[in-house]
């Protein structure tokens, strides 16, 4: 991966464009009527007021502070800029809530200090304790830094921690752990130079150390070289602890003998040769930034056995503290912790490492390049842009707050927590989640066939699905590409029954009820034996004959291509005369929209279209939503005589006929459908009060330009095509679909098909 190098101008420009800085304050309630501002504030808002003054505690369940982050600084390390002052580092701090943000959903605001006295800052964070949540020190000089966090923790009840020390020490110490699992040394046995005796190393040390390191087995060097005791030049107390030795050495003498060099000082410290003097099987972790102590290309060049990580992205391995402190704060926010403790941090370093052993995400090997990224020497810790750090990190910290006692909340389902963090992360996963938890519950898990088992994609997908409990996979394939896949990628398929494309089984049984099915359309037997041997007719049949209970298919194929041979052998619903195709449309909100039909029906009638209507909404009633249809056209309630328009009016009609209890109207305008304000101004009279969540569009052009321009220009997320109007659950995925987008249709097929089972 080339590094890009950041221009001055490109860097000022993207500061100063629109909106000065990096951030701003968004309302997260409605104010948009006159009683609503008065909720907000006066008179409303003495409320909220007076019960917290009566308990305090109660300052969590009505203002923001439960997710409110200070970044705090004085300017006196700002990165590699030193002691630039508080106004200086500003962009730093704003950048800092921006990450915040981000990755955990945290909301920040950047204090900056103008004092460089120790107790005045002290004192002044203290008094701003009602405020906030939690407390991120940053970029403050060592060895103030420590005296200031220690204090702020013995007077405060809130969570308080210096990243630029513990970030460093809580992910390299899950690179740690790993490195050693991989080089197989013992943690207790390894010998650790470390070069740089500053916040960030000191707190690296206590962590190894706690981790089992022993400390007599760590070195620590700084300009002057070893820190060993007795001695006198440029020493500190917390030097002092981990003053090790017998007398003068500098760097390359204690490299000769370390099993792990760790760098938090000054590029270029360290030469190719004490590389080369380390025992076998070196951990090197170069992370002085921006440039290393010693390049990757360098000490690679004279160890191939060495495990290397810097602070860099353009490198393997990158120890970056965005893994952490986004996480660390969130799972202590979470369980209104008192203080972030040795326990939590410590859980935080298992997580991580735990975390770096699984199967990594396509969308994160996407983002890093498409190359294979496998457990290993040049990954022993997450890359930074995989989302599934919260879902490891935040859970494992706050469960160690509450096991350790310094949470206000005394008890936390720790499997339901993770699935609330997954759905806060996307909208797809909090319109899944739901139908995921219903899975996992059944006692008995439905059989899902995937016609293109030896896709990567589906592959990896299997495996999750067997990991979250959503169904039972059944793969068809190749079973020489599947177990080559399964090499290449390490997917675990225990468990999951593959079935070989070449060895098929139960042929003369599916040939003979395809025979009997389509021989009045032309089928010989003959035909019909050849036929069976393709996959989407193979699992097409298993579905049929009760060996599987749902489909999936697609994701190499045309939709077209897919769909004919299903219907033919699965046949829609007696109910319906045919079946549709709909998108599911989920707000940042958590709003769900359906769009329908999207996918297959060009020019339906006014009897298709309430067909259409009806099927989407039995299928959104399934998903546990209740549905309200909006018959879309140009026109509104009669406005236009246009044969569109009375054919749109038309289909409300039959649909609510047929359905007496379905809430159902048209036709009407797209605006009315979704704006309460026209409909109560104008349309009063109207079953749909602008809270439709079926939105049935008068032909496959409107239905699909729609859908294809909100899917880019909206914050919305999509799911589906959903196919509805089958006899039994069959769904084609898109072929752009990614490892998430199959399991979600794998979730929303094993649904539909334990509906079925339980007589829905």
């Amino acid at each position: 991966m080339t590094k890009r190098t950041i221009k001055r101008e490109d860097a000022l420009a993207y500061h100063s464009s629109g909106r000065k800085g990096k951030i701003e304050v968004i309302p997260s309630k409605s104010v948009s009527t006159q009683y609503e501002l008065s909720l907000a504030y006066s008179p409303g808002v003495a409320e909220p007021c007076k019960d917290i003054a009566e308990n305090e505690e109660l300052v969590y369940e009505y203002t923001a502070k439960g997710n409110l982050v200070a970044v705090i600084s004085n300017g006196t390390a700002v990165l590699g800029l030193g002691n630039i002052g508080a106004a200086a580092g500003k962009p730093v701090f704003e950048g800092k809530g921006v990450l915040f943000k981000k990755f955990a959903d945290i909301d920040v605001f950047d204090i900056e200090i103008s004092t460089q006295d120790p107790d005045e800052f002290i004192n002044t964070v203290v008094n701003l304790e009602p405020t906030f949540g939690g407390i991120n020190l940053e970029d403050i000089k060592a060895p103030e830094c420590f005296y200031i966090e220690q204090e702020l923790q013995k007077r405060m009840q809130i969570p308080i921690m210096h990243d630029d020390q513990h970030g460093t020490a809580i992910i390299s110490g899950a690179a740690l752990l790993n490195a050693l699992d991989i080089q197989q040394k013992k943690i207790e046995e390894v010998i650790v130079a470390v070069s740089g005796a500053g916040a960030s190393a000191i707190a690296c040390c206590r962590m190894y150390e706690k981790l089992g390191v022993k400390k007599e087995h760590i070195f620590l060097c700084d300009r002057k070289g070893l820190i060993y005791p007795g001695r006198d030049a440029d020493m500190t107390e917390t030097k002092a602890e981990f003053a090790n030795g017998t007398g003068p050495a500098d760097l390359a003498d204690i490299m000769k003998k370390a099993d792990v060099f760790l760098g938090l000082s000054s590029a270029g410290l360290v030469s190719k040769e004490m590389i080369a003097s380390m025992p076998a099987n070196p951990i090197v972790f170069a992370l002085a930034n921006p440039d290393p102590e010693i390049s990757y290309e360098d000490a690679s060049s004279v160890r191939t056995d060495i495990i290397m990580a810097t602070g860099r992205s353009d490198y393997p391995n990158q120890v970056n503290n965005v893994l952490g402190f986004p996480f660390i704060f969130r799972g202590a926010l979470d369980v209104r912790a008192k203080a972030i403790n040795d326990e939590m941090k410590i859980a935080a370093v298992y997580a991580l490492a735990e975390l770096a052993k699984e199967p990594v995400p396509e969308a994160v090997v996407r983002a890093y390049g498409g190359d294979p990224i496998i457990y290993g020497k040049e990954y022993i810790i997450p890359k930074p842009l995989d989302n599934r750090v919260l879902l490891y990190v935040a859970p494992a910290v706050a469960k160690a707050g509450i096991e350790s006692g310094v949470s206000r909340i005394a008890e936390l389902d720790i499997d339901q927590y993770r699935i609330q963090l997954e759905s806060q992360q996307t909208n797809v996963r909090r319109f899944i989640g739901g139908i995921i938890s219903g899975l996992q519950k059944a006692k008995k898990k439905q059989r899902i066939v995937f016609t293109e088992g030896d896709d990567v994609k589906v592959m990896r997908a299997a495996e999750i699905i067997v990991q979250l409990g959503i169904a039972e996979p059944i793969l068809i394939g190749e079973t020489a590409k599947i177990q080559s896949l399964v090499d290449e990628y390490q997917i675990d398929l225990s468990g999951i029954e593959c079935i070989d494309i070449q060895n098929l089984t139960h042929l003369d049984e599916f040939a003979e009820l395809l025979t009997a099915k389509r021989q009045r359309k032309g089928m010989t037997k003959n035909q019909a034996s050849r036929i069976v041997r393709r996959r989407i007719e193979y699992a097409a049949m298993m579905l049929e004959t009760g060996k599987a209970d749902g489909m999936i298919s697609g994701i190499k194929l045309n939709y077209g291509d897919t769909i004919k041979p299903v219907i033919e052998i699965i046949g829609t619903n007696p109910r319906f005369s045919r079946v549709a195709g709909i998108q599911a449309f989920i707000s940042k909100k958590g709003d769900t929209i359906f769009f329908a039909d999207a996918t297959i029906n060009i020019s339906p009638n006014a009897e298709e279209l309430a067909d259409i209507a009806i099927m989407t909404a039995e299928a959104v009633k399934r998903l546990d939503m209740e549905p309200r249809v909006a018959m879309l056209s140009f026109s509104d309630f009669g406005s236009s005589n246009d044969p569109s328009a009375i054919k749109m009016r038309e289909a409300a009609r039959l649909a609510k006929a047929r359905n007496p209890e379905l809430i159902i109207d048209g036709e009407m305008q797209g605006d009315t459908a979704v704006s309460d304000e026209k409909t109560e101004d104008h349309f009063p009279f109207s079953a749909i009060q602008g809270d439709a969540n079926v939105l049935v569009f008068p032909d496959l052009n409107a239905a699909n330009i729609c859908y294809k321009l909100m899917s880019k220009l909206s914050n919305s997320e999509v799911v589906g095509p959903i196919l509805v109007g089958m006899n039994k659950p069959v769904h084609i995925l898109d072929r752009s679909a990614n490892i998430n987008d199959v399991v979600s249709m794998a979730a929303i097929c094993a649904d539909e098909a334990l509906a079925k089972v339980r007589g829905k």
